[in-house]
């Protein structure tokens, strides 16, 4: 078997060379697949423009002149599947990399004169741009070089603007609105953003027919024989011919709902029903929908000033029932000479129900599995656009290696079925909040059973129920709050199989996994920029969120006159302790905090770098003296520490050495390295390597991870409680830190990410050796061997594969 493996590392690293070779060869001979009349341009230069305006000048340079992004990589990989009898194909051509540029001196003259109307459109209007070209070796080299001449700056601005109310109604308006001002450079976009915010401010104040052709610039100044570098600007808002703006009121709502909207007569669009209730008359040619939960998101309401703002708002909220497939708005005036336009708001439904069947395969260094689940979606269970989801889910994971079968050793099984209901607003006893003008609210109700087996250990039972409200305060903040949470778990060890006395060392997992209990609490989170995630810019993204339980059931034992304390055992009984119960059972008391923040700095093009910081931690008091195991912390894994697999790291300097026996390693594997306090911080580089491969974009990253997980308090009866400790004086020695190179296949709605995570310091290891980067580089295999005779089954692994779906933060 491991010559076996041995064979095809080799062949591997055979065909990774070839490879790299004939991308190498690739990358120097482009030239050969171009007519001897042609060239590649290989470089291209724009001389003397101001650096704030390199980047946009670069961007007229026509797109098929400019050399590829990452030359040596996307040009290579284009000439090795886009090529035949040493020519590049002109059919048939494959989703793999860049062609390179190939010269043309019509492009080269349009991109000239581009770069100088843009020069002009910043304020130097005598710019001037000449262009040239040389060419060795059928490469060639383009440079642009710019007089741009004197940049003009504003010395004096006016405006004309006949009708007083719109003019009133600009000046108030004016100092939050307007980039131009006595002193600044002239430039055109500045003059587009006026137009723009003008528009804007019309539309928002009833003038529905205002178009943006009303507002136009006079300057004065610009000419080349002017003297100076100065201009005047004059800003005009005209009038139409027929008369002056008018403002107008929004009048009748006609909602319809039609499932063939093209085939709806113009007289369902336009005529009277007795079902008008203030002011929106509702039809529904379908038949599936209640007229309450819809009316409820039209922002256009009779007698209000027209807002472009409350038109979007419905557009917006309608879409988001995410019942409808197409929305859309139309307006009509009965009468020339009326101040009133009547809304048409035309929906067309989507379908209702739907089922999605998905699966993954967890692969990791050590382990594979799979889960496979099955959701079915109705979006209008109540005709409400009420959302119901039924899930049922289930899934193993086994371990791999040492000869042994995928699947042979199934060390976990996991099931669980889930609902919920999801109504589009905010159920609230006894108040009805008005929101939905940044984001639809939700509230949900959910429950869920979920089983988990672990062999030869514990199963375990969990069963929740939870109300959650969801409501958007900006676009950019979110809150969630759940305010009630209720969890019942019960355990059963399997003591049948093993001696848990002498396989656990201490009762720690048998009062933790084999107790049943009740957890009764709230759950608030809060994120900021959630909605910037893909986007490549810079700023800061924060999550919170906090689960607070037991202080109500608390209160209620003590109302009934009960007082409990856990540290005490109950007839000096270890596995007994004096815990306050409800319906007989104990219930869970503790808090747990959790932050996750992120710093993303765009650096150009396709270019970013994350740094991340994540802690969470859990602390028990009260009626519990730990945490429940599922509010546990760990570390490793695909977006954590990404050099260690998921549950094998930590807690502190635990090494799985102490335990008595392959056996027990085996047993608990997974189970025995978590801990009530964790800590992680990842840095991420993240750049472009090809956007042309398979039909999609081929993304890379370097990154470092470092963190761990830790306990907070001391079990007596643990003898290596203090390795798995929290100490600050400690944390140098404690902190695991592993980095690596990763994947990132872009398909636009998703990504599928590869990461290789490489250890460069273990803690589970003490002073020198914890840096076991030194050994990977030399002695690899006599440090493993030695590890595996003691750690059996586990193995040591320098190298983590993680497989995964979408960015890891």
């Amino acid at each position: 078997m491991k010559a076996y493996q041995y064979l095809i590392n080799i062949k591997l690293k055979s065909t990774a060379i070839l490879l790299f070779i004939i991308v190498l060869i690739q990358a120097c001979s482009s030239t050969k697949y171009i007519a001897d009349y042609q060239s590649i341009v290989k470089k291209v230069t724009i001389d003397s423009v101001d650096k704030k305006f390199e980047e946009q000048a670069y961007n007229y340079v026509q797109k098929d002149i400019r050399p590829a992004s990452n030359y040596s990589i996307n040009v290579p990989l284009y000439n090795l599947f886009n090529t035949k009898d040493g020519r590049y194909k002109t059919s048939d051509i494959k989703p793999f990399g860049t062609p390179p540029a190939i010269l043309d001196s019509t492009l080269v003259e349009i991109s000239r004169t581009q770069i100088q109307k843009f020069l002009k459109s910043k304020g130097y209007f005598q710019a001037q741009v000449t262009s040239d070209i040389k060419v060795a070796n059928k490469k060639a080299e383009v440079r642009f070089s710019a007089k741009p001449g004197p940049a003009y700056f504003i010395d004096k601005l006016g405006d004309s603007i006949p009708n007083k109310n719109i003019k009133a109604l600009y000046e108030s308006n004016k100092p939050g609105l307007t980039h131009l001002r006595v002193g600044a450079q002239y430039d055109e976009d500045s003059l587009s953003y006026e137009r723009e915010q003008i528009y804007k401010l019309m539309k928002e104040n009833g003038y529905f027919y205002f178009l943006r052709p009303y507002v136009n610039f006079d300057v004065y100044g610009a000419e080349a024989s002017s003297k100076t570098n100065k201009i005047d600007l004059n800003l005009n808002v005209t009038d139409p011919a027929n008369g002056p703006h008018k403002q107008f009121y929004i009048g009748y709502t006609h909602l319809l709902i039609a499932p063939n909207p093209d085939g709806l007569p113009d007289s369902a669009r336009y005529k009277l029903s007795k079902d008008t209730v203030n002011g929106i008359i509702y039809t529904d040619f379908s038949r599936r929908y209640r007229r309450n939960p819809i009316v409820r998101y039209d922002f256009l309401k009779k007698g209000e000033l027209y807002d472009i703002r409350n038109e979007n708002l419905t557009y917006d909220r309608l879409y988001e029932l995410n019942i409808f497939k197409n929305v859309k708005i139309d307006y009509y005036r009965r009468d020339s000479t009326s101040n009133k336009v009547n809304t048409i708001i035309l929906l067309t439904p989507q379908k209702v129900m739907s089922n999605r069947v998905e699966g993954e395969i967890p692969f990791n260094g050590g382990t594979v599995g799979f889960n496979l689940s099955n959701t079915y979606t109705n979006n209008n269970f109540f005709r409400g656009a009420e959302r119901f989801e039924l899930q049922v889910k289930g899934g193993l994971q086994s371990r791999i290696g040492g000869g042994t079968s995928p699947f042979k050793d199934i060390y976990q099984r996991d099931f669980s079925v889930s609902a919920s209901i999801t109504v589009p607003r905010l159920l609230i006893p006894f108040y009805n909040p008005v929101l939905g003008g940044n984001g639809m609210p939700h509230t949900t109700f959910s429950s869920s059973y979920i089983y988990a087996l672990q062999k030869d250990i514990l199963t375990r039972r969990i069963l929740i129920n939870s109300i959650t409200y969801d409501w958007v305060e900006t676009k950019s903040k979110l809150h969630s709050l759940t305010p009630l949470n209720f969890e019942y778990r019960f355990g059963n060890l399997q003591t049948e199989n093993i001696d848990l006395n002498t396989l656990l060392n201490n009762q720690y997992y048998i009062d933790l996994l084999g107790r049943k209990d009740l957890t009764l609490g709230i759950k608030y989170t809060y994120s900021l920029n959630a909605d910037k995630l893909q986007q490549l810019r810079s700023f800061v993204y924060f999550r919170g969120n906090i689960d607070l339980a037991g202080n109500m059931l608390q209160a209620i034992s003590r109302i009934g006159g009960n007082r409990h304390n856990p540290n005490n055992f109950i007839n000096g009984d270890s596995t007994q302790r004096d815990y306050g119960t409800i319906f007989g059972l104990p219930y869970n008391q503790y808090v747990r905090p959790e932050i996750d923040i992120r710093w993303y700095k765009h650096l150009g093009g396709n270019r970013q770098f994350v740094a991340r910081l994540n802690t969470g931690i859990g602390y028990a008091y009260g009626n519990s003296v730990t945490i429940p195991f599922e509010k546990k912390f760990f570390a490793g894994g695909s977006s954590g520490v990404r050099a260690w697999q998921a549950r094998t790291l930590g807690p502190g300097n635990y090494n799985r050495a102490v335990l008595g026996s392959d056996e027990e390693r085996k047993a608990v594997f997974g189970l025995d390295q978590l801990g009530d306090l964790r800590l992680e911080a990842n840095l991420e580089y993240r750049y472009l390597i090809t956007s042309k491969f398979f039909g999609a974009s081929l993304k890379g990253a370097a990154f470092l991870d470092m963190g761990n997980v830790w306990n907070l308090s001391k079990d007596a009866d643990d003898l290596y409680a203090e390795e798995k400790m929290f100490r600050l004086s400690k944390l140098a020695q404690q902190v695991a830190i592993g980095t690596g190179l990763g994947l990132r296949y872009d398909v636009q709605y998703f990504v599928f990410r590869f990461d290789v995570g490489l250890k460069l310091k273990d803690p589970q290891f003490s002073g020198s050796e914890q840096w076991v980067i030194g050994k990977f580089i030399s002695g690899a295999r006599d440090f493993k061997n030695t590890y595996n005779s003691t750690h059996g089954p586990d193995t040591y692994r320098f190298v983590q594969y993680n497989f995964g779906i979408g960015m890891p933060f």
